[in-house]
Formats: C-alpha cells, sequence, structure tokens
C-alpha cells in the first residue's frame, strides 16, 4: 500500500521569494536523470508525485529540498524548492521557507543530515523493481514504520548505527513501498549512487 505524498508533521511555512537559486541550479541538474530514470515522477492514478532532492544550503542545520507535490514536474526552477530552516524531530515540526512548502520527507532528510556533518545531499526515490530487489539486502528499515514521521528519523539513527547505511550511502524503506533513500558527502554521489542501482 502506497503512503505517499502527504505532510505528515506540523509545518511552519513562510513564503517567500525563492531562497539559493544557484544551489536549486544544482538540485535540478541531478533531479534530470532520476526523472527521465522514473526514480522521481508522479502517480497518475493517486494524482500524487514522489521522490525529492536536498542539499545542505544556508546555515547549519538548513538545507534545500523539492517542495511538496514537483514530481510531476519535468523541469523545476528555483520556484520548485523550499528551504527547511528549522525543525524538531520530537515534536514532529519542521519550518521551512520559499515560493511552496517543503516535501513531506523533510523531516526524515533532516533527522538523516544530523548522523554526519560530511552527508551534505539526500536524494529519496520510487522505484518498485530496485524496492524489491534491494529489500533487506541492502540496509532496510523497519517495515513497521512509515515516512515523515519522527519514528522514521529514529529508525535512520538505528540503521547508521548498526548497518553499512553510512558507508553504502543507500537504504530501502520497508514501511514505504517503493522508497529509497541515497546520501552523499556530495549532490552527485548521492544521485549517482541511486542511478548506478538502476542501471545494473
Amino acid at each position: 500500500m502506497l503512503d505517499e505524498g502527504y505532510i505528515k508533521y506540523q509545518s511552519s511555512w513562510t513564503e517567500t521569494a525563492a531562497p539559493f537559486p544557484a544551489a536549486a541550479q544544482q538540485l535540478e541538474h541531478w533531479r534530470k536523470p532520476l526523472f527521465a530514470a522514473g526514480l522521481v515522477g508522479h502517480y497518475e492514478d493517486l494524482g500524487i508525485g514522489f521522490g525529492n532532492i536536498s542539499l545542505r544550503c544556508g546555515k547549519p542545520g538548513q538545507f534545500l529540498i523539492t517542495a511538496t507535490q514537483t514530481g510531476h514536474i519535468e523541469t523545476t526552477t528555483e520556484q520548485h524548492y523550499a528551504l527547511v530552516t528549522g525543525y524538531d524531530i520530537e515534536h514532529n515540526e519542521v519550518s521551512c521557507s520559499g515560493p511552496s512548502q517543503a516535501s513531506s520527507e523533510a523531516m526524515t532528510h533532516a533527522a538523516i543530515y544530523e548522523l554526519d556533518p560530511s552527508i551534505t545531499a539526500i536524494v529519496h526515490v520510487h522505484s518498485k523493481p530496485l524496492w524489491d530487489q534491494y529489500l533487506n539486502r541492502l540496509p532496510t528499515t523497519n517495515p513497521d514504520i512509515g515516512y515523515g514521521t519522527p519514528e522514521m528519523a529514529r529508525e535512520f539513527r538505528r540503521l547508521y548505527a548498526e548497518s553499512a547505511f553510512g558507508s553504502q550511502g543507500i537504504a530501502v524503506m520497508a514501511g514505504h513501498e517503493e522508497g529509497l533513500i541515497g546520501i552523499g558527502t556530495s549532490l552527485e554521489q548521492a544521485a549517482t549512487r541511486i542511478l548506478a542501482l538502476a542501471e545494473n
């Protein structure tokens, strides 16, 4: 059962001009091949988008991420990104600014950035074939934990401590059907780790 696209955290959004347009261009550069591969996109039957990408940006703890429900957009601009300016995992709160609200996965991205300062980019994609192939073969989250929740945030802490997620840079989200996460010390590394799976 797909559970996608809906913001589950308490969102505090300040509508502003597009933040960090140069960083948005970098994100679009790597989002483009992910979109072309069908790893970011839109479920036509459900009317919801899937997949998102982010990059550390701004002050410590902040990052630029695709806005909610942008999966259907073939070519994004700076108008399609939001800056996460603060968050509270335990209280399930995210603050963001930009032309649109941050992705429903913003909480999960925030938790992963907390794991290691060397993580500078995160890619979240959907692929049923890859999910089926790598479930429990690559580091895999608990199937009872859904996306975008404080529980998922805590689950990535566990996974980082107890598995090869930190070194391999890829995780399968068992409780988020079709979902995979790629991390990297650069946007290129995070994206190419996922793209390499798709090419194999």
